[in-house]
């Protein structure tokens, strides 16, 4: 009989249940054991449509539910380190959603206790590296189709339909670099293969005020020098009408690499009283719901058989510290350079 890595889940939000359906339903080495939410409401789901056994309001005591092995961390940004700390103190193999925290000096907390559990296997989800088109891009760069690249472009655009949801989450999330951008900069970590040296941040809330009243933006666009000498053009935005856009341009002395164009949702074009057009996708799980479910059973994988996950902690430092000189940049309106942090 194949073994079962019994896990549970913290987080049961709007990614959290995207996680938790994919480890109850189709994710052949898992059992989904235990679940943890503050939300009674998240909690019913859990126990009545995930059909889990163990539901808590306490994360503490769903870590000491008998045989769990690992935990998925998708709670609330702010959360993630602490809650990666207190698995692992619990012998526990963890994966957290992205960003790790909002803080290098979080981030380095969690670092310090993985290494006292070596044994234990730790990841973060940057799940563009883990989609079949990013990945592909990726040997090409390193097959040298492409020559030298000097210029990355890279983007997350979402549809404005959670504006709602996103202002009410900004003080949690650490705003729109943390939020959004941090996927374009493992991005660029990943795929030119160096890190930010400094960068220039600028943007605003042009279409929903409330953004700009709690020191975020709506649309924000960063030039940076990365430490081999390349640049990237990283955007965000919350506004798209035509919905979700993730794009990222690679641009070497042999050629460029174009991946998410055009940003649709098939390859059907349609044709009627509205003219020649494509659908696009609503949002950023239709584009990587195939990558989701591949990054989640590479970690499990990375359990069962002793591998190392991709996405390091230290990866998501980096990150975290480039999304920090971002957000510092933009709100005070100047250049920074990553080793004055």
């Amino acid at each position: 009989m194949e073994r079962k890595i019994k896990v549970g889940i913290v987080g049961l939000g709007r990614m959290g249940k995207a996680y938790a359906e994919n480890l109850a339903w189709h994710m052949k080495d898992v059992t989904l054991i235990a679940a943890c939410s503050l939300s009674q409401e998240e909690r019913r789901y859990a126990r009545e449509t995930l059909k889990v056994t163990s539901i808590y309001k306490d994360y503490h005591q769903m870590l000491d539910t008998p045989g769990l092995e690992a935990v998925f961390v998708v709670s609330s940004t702010d959360m993630h380190a602490d809650h990666m700390i207190w698995a692992l103190q619990k012998g526990l193999h963890v994966f957290s959603e992205k960003p790790l925290a909002l803080s290098v000096e979080a981030c380095q907390r969690v670092l310090t206790i993985a290494k006292q559990y070596p044994q234990l296997k730790t990841s973060v989800g940057f799940v563009r590296r883990y989609d079949a088109s990013y990945m592909y891009a990726k040997q090409k760069i390193e097959e040298g189709l492409i020559g030298h690249p000097y210029l990355i472009k890279s983007q997350t655009i979402d549809k404005d339909t959670v504006t709602d949801f996103q202002i009410t989450y900004v003080n949690k999330s650490g705003g729109i670099f943390h939020d959004y951008n941090v996927h374009d900069i493992d991005l660029t970590r990943w795929l030119m293969s160096s890190e930010f040296e400094e960068v220039h941040a600028m943007g605003g809330a042009y279409k929903h005020e409330r953004f700009a009243e709690l020191g975020d933006a709506d649309n924000v666009m960063t030039s940076c020098k990365l430490e081999n000498g390349s640049m990237a053009v990283i955007i965000a935005s919350r506004t798209a009408m035509h919905g979700h856009d993730t794009y990222t341009e690679v641009v070497g002395t042999l050629g460029s690499l174009r991946i998410g164009r055009p940003a649709g949702k098939n390859r059907v074009e349609i044709y009627d009283q509205y003219g020649a057009r494509k659908e696009c996708l609503d949002t950023f799980m239709e584009r990587f719901e195939d990558a989701f479910l591949t990054m989640s059973n590479d970690f499990i994988a990375c359990i069962l058989h002793d591998g190392q996950p991709q996405c390091t902690i230290e990866d998501a430092t980096k990150a975290t510290e480039a999304a920090i000189a971002f957000t510092k940049s933009f709100k005070e309106s100047c250049v920074v350079k990553l080793k004055d942090l």
